[in-house]
């Protein structure tokens, strides 16, 4: 055989050992994300087109909105279609689900990221509950956010508020916080609650078609409490855009994280609606449903959904 074949084949044989390489490691990371979306549940929805609207004023009206605190024009874009929103749909809370404050949490920007921009619903009395972001431990690890009494966090890191027929269940998500004591305290305040609905939030995805993907140690750590207890709404930001899933284990799953900037997102097996636009989430709240809208700066409805009891 001349040197040249031999070589060849060598090559040959090297190359297939490299495609192989490759087939396998496509499938390792293929079945480890099977193995995270193996329990899902997630039927299909009614849809948009299909939705009736109630003709009576919901028992309880609210936003939220994430990733705010840039100060720069998108912020201030947002803010004012929520400040119109408020004008033709009048409610009194704003769920604020972290990164409050760009970039490191600094609480002397609290004027420019906060109370200015949403001056006229803080004037109006519309109160805001808030959770801290990762950017908003950076600084004193967001003891002075916990403090402030325009976030309305009762001196907690973690927290719960009751608006009938709604508890509320606020959480720090940030990979500090001690997860040991606030799981604890996250079972037993579920398992007491008498609540129509329960609706948790936090900073960070569980389930995100965008940058951040599907959060592996929130999925072992929160969905068996929100299946155990059921919780029908998981609201957060982190990634900047809007998702809506389908219900997955019984559980709708909310991200609102383009209140001040975009990022690109794609469409997962659960996605029910997902969208690359500055935006914040409006929800109408009856005994029997809650009616999902998202909406952009020039007040468009680009999304509806239904989760129902």
């Amino acid at each position: 055989m001349e040197r040249r074949q031999f070589l060849a084949i060598v090559a040959s044989v090297f190359g297939l050992g490299a495609i192989s390489k490759k087939l396998w490691w496509n499938k390792t990371v293929a079945d480890s994300k099977n193995q995270v979306l193996s329990n899902i549940v997630a039927p299909q929805e009614e849809l948009a087109s299909e939705i009736k609207l109630p003709t009576t004023q919901p028992l309880l009206r609210f936003v939220s909105v994430a990733d705010t605190g840039t100060g720069d024009r998108g912020q201030y874009a947002v803010a004012e279609a929520i400040t119109r929103y408020h004008e033709q749909h009048p409610f009194d809370l704003v769920i604020l689900a972290g990164d409050n404050i760009y970039d490191n949490g600094e609480i002397e920007k609290i004027g420019a990221v906060f109370e200015e921009p949403y001056a006229p619903l803080l004037e109006r009395g519309v109160k805001f509950q808030a959770v801290l972001g990762n950017h908003d431990i950076r600084t004193d690890n967001g003891d002075r956010q916990v403090s402030y009494p325009g976030f309305n966090m009762q001196g907690r890191r973690y927290y719960t508020f009751r608006r009938e027929p709604v508890q509320f269940f606020a959480l720090d998500t940030n990979k500090n916080a001690d997860w040991e004591a606030q799981l604890s305290w996250l079972e037993e305040e579920l398992s007491k609650s008498e609540a129509t609905w329960k609706v948790v939030f936090g900073h960070h995805q569980i389930y995100s078609s965008a940058l951040y993907g599907v959060n592996k140690r929130l999925v072992k750590r929160l969905t068996p409490l929100f299946q155990k207890y059921g919780v029908q709404l998981y609201i957060n930001g982190h990634d900047h855009v809007y998702e809506r899933t389908h219900p997955i284990n019984g559980t709708t799953y909310l991200i609102c994280g383009a209140g001040a900037g975009t990022r690109s997102v794609g469409r997962s097996s659960w996605t029910a609606h997902s969208a690359e636009r500055l935006s914040f989430a409006a929800y109408d709240v009856y005994n029997d449903r809650i009616l999902i809208q998202g909406l952009d700066v020039n007040n468009r409805v680009f999304d509806e959904g239904i989760i129902r009891v």
